[in-house]
Parts: structure tokens; C-alpha cells; sequence
């Protein structure tokens, strides 16, 4: 998919907690006839929900527990305590449903904490992460998808407005959540693997690792062999994109056989986000907010 997954299954639970209602206005960010604004209701995270099937499961072959495959949604109990973020497309005639085509899932460290942790702590060991770090508050990003016909730099544009701007609504410190490469054989991604181990490996402090038992072994092929550029292009175009905001990698992958993935984990501090991408959507998060 044009952005990949972030984020896969843990549990299973359709959600029935309505999300806050959202004012009309509270729209982030704008590009022509496409806005970027949370989800305002449970009818809006349904459809978001949608959309993830129809790119995980229709297009990447992610096998879901039975309820969701029979459902056609993709879904799990993060839903109900997640904020989630749209890319709305207004120039398309129909309903919500038929205008979401792009879709975040935004979890903030408070929010989490009081309903037992952080989807990627089924995967990587983030306690030690965020107990280095008391004084931010992280948050994590998670079910990235857009469709198919809107994978355009535009849409990208917008999806990062909206999580700029949520991320200084809310006063977080850093970001982070799983990056996916198609398939469960990490040996097919051992270039832009190796060079993400070795350029981009999360240091000191931001030092985070895949879950012992989990820890696939991302350094694969000597530094000396590797081009820069062939691994730049092998790489999904998400992680591409938080290489160049300033991200790092986590330390090991994590093979996901139930969403057909091989993940890695992102780690972005605020403080270290490019200047000139801060420039780009302002440093009020107001560069499409009119």
C-alpha cells in the first residue's frame, strides 16, 4: 500500500464507545477538495475501519480474526480509546463512508497508560523507552492506510499536518510506532534492513529493542556492500518519510505472520523533526489549516 502499515492485531473487540464528538470546524488541515480532522463519531471510525480492510486484507492478504474477516472491518479494542485521524476527500457525492480514503490511528501516552499500555509493546520492549523520558509524553502512531487512487504526495501532506498539529495540541514530546515491509521473510528486505541498522539505529537515550523472543536480526549485509541509494529504494515510501522528518530505527525486526508484514519500529522526538518540514507545515501547524 502507498503508506504501509504502522500498526497490526492484539485483541479483538468491535468497538461500541462512541468517539468525542469533534466540532465541525476543528479541521486541520486543507489541499483542494481533501481535509485532514479526527473522526467525530463511531459511524467515522467504522468507516475508517473499512478502509483498513479493504488495504490490509483485499490488498496485502492480512489474515484478521474470523468476526472482522466476516465484518469486512478491520479492527481491535485500541479502537475505542484511539484517536483517529481522516483524510476526508469532499469533491466525492455520497456519504462519510464513501469520502474517508486515508486514515491514522493517534494513541497519546496518558490515554494509554490508563488502558494498559501501547499497541507496539506487543511487539518491541517500550517501557524502558518512555521511563529514560518522564518528562515527555509520547505518542504513538499506528493503521496508516490510504486507498489506492489517493497515494499522492498531497494526501502524505495532509496526514502529517494532522499529526503536527495533534502532536502540539497535545504538548507531546516524541512519536513512535511500527513501520511494515511486505512479507515475513526478513532476508527479502536484508538491503534496506541492513542500511536502516546501520545509519539510522535509535542511540542512548531513544534506545528501544524488539522483544527478545521476537528479535530478528536487521544487519544483514556489510556496510561496504551496500548502496545507499539501491537500499533507499527498496524501502517502503512511510519509512522513507520519517528517515527524512529526522525518525530513527529500533534495534531488531519483528515478523508479523498474521498481517504479512516484517515490522520495525520508529522513533521521532519532536525536537529532532527537520526544520525544514517544520517550516513546511509551520510551526503552529498552520501551513493547510485555512
Amino acid at each position: 500500500m502507498a503508506i504501509e502499515l504502522l500498526n497490526r492485531e492484539l485483541t479483538l473487540d468491535h468497538p461500541s464507545t462512541p468517539a468525542p464528538s469533534i466540532e465541525k470546524s476543528d479541521v486541520f488541515g486543507r489541499i483542494g477538495s481533501l481535509e485532514t480532522r479526527l473522526a467525530r463519531n463511531s459511524r467515522e471510525i467504522d468507516a475508517a475501519q473499512s478502509v483498513r480492510y479493504r488495504v490490509f486484507v483485499e490488498e496485502m492478504n492480512a489474515m484478521l480474526p474470523p468476526e472482522a474477516m466476516h465484518l469486512k472491518r478491520d479492527f481491535d479494542s485500541y479502537d475505542d480509546i484511539c484517536d483517529h485521524l481522516l483524510v476526508v476527500d469532499n469533491a466525492i457525492d455520497g456519504e462519510i463512508e464513501d469520502q474517508i480514503v486515508g486514515t491514522y490511528r493517534l494513541l497519546r501516552q496518558e490515554v494509554a497508560m490508563a488502558n494498559g499500555g501501547f499497541y507496539s509493546e506487543s511487539e518491541f520492549d517500550i517501557e524502558p523507552l518512555l521511563k529514560r523520558h518522564p518528562d515527555k509524553q509520547f505518542m504513538e502512531l499506528g493503521r496508516s492506510c490510504v486507498l489506492p487512487d489517493y497515494r499522492t504526495k498531497r494526501t502524505v501532506e495532509l496526514l502529517w499536518q494532522g499529526n503536527w498539529a495533534y502532536a502540539l495540541r497535545h504538548g507531546m514530546g516524541a512519536m513512535f510506532g511500527c513501520a511494515s515491509f511486505p512479507g515475513v521473510d526478513p532476508q527479502e528486505h536484508a538491503l534496506a534492513l541492513s542500511f536502516l541498522h546501520q545509519n539510522s539505529l535509535v542511540k542512548d537515550e531513544w534506545m528501544v529493542s524488539a522483544k527478545a523472543d521476537l528479535y530478528c536480526d536487521m544487519d544483514m549485509i556489510p556496510a561496504e556492500e551496500i548502496n545507499p541509494r539501491q537500499a533507499l529504494s527498496a524501502m517502503p515510501p512511510l519509512v522513507k518519510g520519517y528517515l527524512r522528518l529526522g525518525a530513527m530505527i529500533g534495534d531488531g525486526a519483528v515478523v508479523d505472520q498474521a498481517f504479512n508484514t516484517t515490522d520495525v519500529l520508529i522513533v521521532l522526538p519532536i525536537a529532532v523533526i527537520s526544520g525544514r518540514y517544520i517550516n513546511h507545515f509551520g510551526a503552529d501547524a498552520g501551513r493547510f489549516a485555512s
